[in-house]
């Protein structure tokens, strides 16, 4: 695009996310060859009608020097004249020649491998002790099973993407699978999933009848990277080299994408890098820190960060709403402090699943979810890996009420 249009549409910007209606859109836009059906997607995805205002702009100024008239066609065409007027005006003249509509081709999607699990056996009594009601203070967690929990382990990355595969990352896979069960979640494994398969199954999850349920869960393991965002850093990759921002995957299950989760946590585990940054750590008190050492075949999952045309500030007004906020009820829990490298031994697995499974079996029946994390950040920042380089788990937290988990009586 020239630059003299991109300065145009930063100018406007505020208009745009205001007043934008991006749905009527995304036909003509497609079949002008502007975008394609990926980028829509993934700006439909991106939350509310100004969220996907934002990313559609954003994602204009990516594209060729047509870019920009035939968006003031699609204006012109789905009836938003006064925007199509405020772009053109002091604008250098546009001429907007009809353009041949393109044959969409859109892809045909194949249905991933279903995996069974074994039927439950018995259904377990409910546990006695810590009360289980909705209230102010607490989340109600006490459905019979609580939910579902979906894991997504990348090991085997293809050759061409030069990511290397992640071992030891079955091993904490194995560790999670267990731990949720004895959580009394549903856990559906899916391993070694390309960006696609990965949204699909995001997809899957959503569209599920959660009613009967009082939790989801979402695990990802993965090779990681940072991006450009709006709430939640980060993103993980595909087994196919491309990736899939963390923002998005929130956006699956958040209450307006799916209904049946509203009011009910919705809690991300991300084992993956958030940048490519080391961390050196700095010197304390030896009685203030109990010293612990990696092991000799600590990996990272870093990749550098992903480039992403990201020129526009995001401090426009939120929209009003008259219910709870989109991103009420998440929590998103990294491996690593936004910009780092995350540490994995390939025989142990990683630091941080290891360490949330521990003190998710040693605490899950006393404590809520919040001190379970703040107690693995403190153990994990005693690590060391070469006895060098340190790692910081943290949480993105948007949970109303204190949440416990169910346990073994």
């Amino acid at each position: 695009m020239e630059e003299s249009h991109k300065k145009i549409l930063q100018r406007n910007r505020t208009n745009l996310v205001r007043d934008l209606d991006p749905s009527n859109l995304y036909d003509g836009l497609l079949e002008k060859g502007v975008f394609t059906q990926d980028m829509i997607d993934e700006i439909k995805s991106s939350g509310t009608r100004r969220d996907q205002a934002r990313q559609l702009v954003r994602d204009l100024e990516t594209r060729g020097s047509r870019a920009f008239p035939l968006f003031l066609e699609c204006l012109q065409e789905t009836g938003q004249h006064r925007l199509a007027e405020l772009l053109q005006d002091g604008a250098p003249a546009v001429q907007i020649q009809p353009a041949t509509p393109t044959q969409v081709v859109r892809p045909v999607v194949q249905p991933l491998p279903v995996c069974k699990s074994p039927e439950r056996e018995y259904i377990r009594p409910r546990p006695t002790g810590r009360t289980r009601r909705d209230s102010i203070q607490s989340y109600k967690m006490d459905a019979n099973p609580c939910g579902h929990c979906l894991i997504i382990n990348n090991v085997e990355f293809e050759p061409k993407t030069d990511l290397s595969n992640r071992k030891g990352s079955n091993i904490d896979c194995d560790k999670l699978e267990r731990r949720f069960k004895a959580l009394n979640f549903i856990v559906e494994v899916k391993t070694n999933l390309k960006q696609k398969q990965i949204k699909h199954g995001l997809s899957a999850l959503s569209k599920k009848d959660h009613s009967q349920y009082d939790c989801c869960v979402v695990i990802i393991l993965s090779h990681g990277t940072e991006v450009n965002h709006n709430r939640f850093p980060g993103a993980v990759y595909g087994v196919d080299g491309q990736h899939v921002p963390v923002q998005h995957i929130t956006n699956y299950l958040n209450g307006q994408h799916c209904p049946s989760l509203q009011g009910k946590p919705k809690l991300f585990f991300i084992q993956a890098c958030g940048g490519g940054e080391k961390d050196t750590g700095f010197e304390v008190s030896p009685d203030e820190v109990e010293p612990s050492i990696g092991g000799a075949d600590d990996q990272t999952d870093a990749i550098p960060m992903s480039s992403s045309s990201d020129s526009l500030s995001t401090s426009d007004e939120l929209d009003a709403r008259a219910t709870l906020p989109t991103p009420s009820d998440i929590l998103v829990s990294y491996s690593t402090f936004p910009g780092y490298v995350s540490w994995r031994d390939t025989q142990s697995g990683s630091w941080y699943v290891e360490t949330l499974d521990r003190i998710l079996d040693e605490n899950a029946a006393t404590d809520d979810l919040v001190t379970i994390l703040m107690m693995v950040n403190n153990e994990v920042s005693q690590n060391s890996a070469n006895g060098l380089y340190k790692q910081m788990p943290g949480s993105f937290n948007f949970l109303r009420k204190r949440l416990y988990f169910q346990t073994q009586a």
